[in-house]
């Protein structure tokens, strides 16, 4: 009898009690509270700093793919059932394999959203107004040029989406040809290179369907390099289809694991010494750094751009009438667009204009962005 309640007592002592996990509830408390927040002050109706006070309704001066009329529905929706799906897999994903590398990306490439208000303003990235956003007036927000719309809560499929191609043509080619082949011993510029190709072809492929659907546009751009510069679809191919790898790239990267099955990431945090005592919140802070900081190197680019005054392409005729046409620089005016005139955030010294936008001629270039019975 003694015997038997010693081994209890032993068992009793050396099994770790169940306690609750409170980063995971607070996590998914603090996720479900964002997007309720959301839900609770999205809107359709155009905040009067954006509004345009001549125009009444949503008319459109240019149709759209094919004429349909609610492009714009699929998207949202898609977005949405994007966001179920995901936290879905994410919950299932880590109560599995919890501290996965690639889950741990997912978040990231999720959370810097936070920029994304920023890197509109940067590319000239325009939203179209009907699309349901966040108020036009938060701070933050008012850096798009428009509006900032629920559908960015997507981003993990575009800027972590190649990765999962790259991996496995370079898993393949890798087995292929052994150890010896370039694959195998640097594999970490192969799977750069694959991500530069099929990031660069998908994000063409995506943002060109987008555009012509009326999802955004990219109100000014470089001529060279762009399709179709100077009209309402314009897009900047060689800049934005290139520059968006600059965040593919390192997102790959990060989750590969080599023959010790370590993640780059994981590496970077052991080394650095980051909570090592936390591997995982090491891991995700050294992920969630570096991925910041290539998303503010997608920014400078476009920001280079918009000070070289070099984005002299407009897209013709403005396709958002019930919203203040976006024009920091001028150039919408000088080629006939009727106002008012929008220069939303950081108009003067980011422009190379201390002084803000300059005094400029209706028309004085040409009167292509001039509307019909506005000419």
């Amino acid at each position: 009898m003694t015997t038997r309640e010693e081994v209890d007592t032993a068992n009793t002592e050396t099994t770790p009690r169940k306690r609750p996990n409170w980063g995971r509830w607070i996590s998914l408390l603090a996720w479900l509270g964002f997007l309720g927040l959301f839900a609770a002050v999205g809107r359709t109706e155009v905040d009067p700093r954006v509004a345009n006070p001549n125009v009444e309704g949503r008319p459109r001066p240019v149709e759209f793919l094919t004429g349909f009329d609610h492009w714009q529905i699929i998207p949202q929706v898609g977005a949405l059932l994007m966001v179920v799906v995901l936290t879905i897999v994410f919950i299932r994903g880590w109560r599995k394999n919890p501290g996965s590398p690639v889950l741990l990306m997912m978040l990231v490439t999720t959370l810097i959203v936070w920029q994304d208000p920023i890197m509109n303003w940067a590319p000239y990235a325009v939203y179209n107004p009907i699309l349901v956003h966040w108020p036009e007036n938060w701070p933050l927000i008012m850096m798009s040029p428009t509006v900032e719309p629920f559908i960015v809560f997507g981003y993990v499929t575009f800027y972590f989406g190649p990765y999962f191609p790259a991996i496995w043509i370079l898993r393949k080619l890798q087995a292929k040809h052994g150890p010896e082949s370039f694959a195998s011993r640097h594999p970490l510029v192969s799977l750069g290179g694959l991500v530069l190709v099929i990031g660069f072809i998908f994000d063409a492929i995506l943002e060109i369907s987008l555009v012509r659907t009326g999802l955004y546009i990219y109100s000014q751009a470089i001529p060279f390099g762009t399709l179709f510069p100077g009209t309402t679809f314009q897009f900047p191919l060689l800049w934005e289809s290139l520059s968006v790898t600059f965040v593919m790239i390192p997102a790959a990267i990060l989750v590969y694991r080599d023959d010790t099955g370590k993640s780059v990431a994981e590496k970077l945090a052991a080394k650095a010494r980051l909570f090592p005592k936390r591997p995982v919140l090491g891991t995700f802070l050294v992920m969630f750094a570096i991925i910041n900081v290539s998303y503010f190197a997608y920014g400078s680019w476009f920001w280079a751009i918009k000070a070289s005054g070099l984005a002299t392409a407009v897209a013709c005729p403005w396709p958002y009438p019930e919203a203040k046409v976006f024009d920091p620089q001028g150039y919408f005016e000088e080629n006939g667009a009727e106002g008012p005139y929008s220069v939303g955030k950081w108009s003067t010294w980011q422009y190379a204009l201390p002084d803000g936008r300059p005094d400029v001629e209706r028309g004085s270039k040409s009167m292509k962005c001039a509307t019909e019975g506005n000419e």
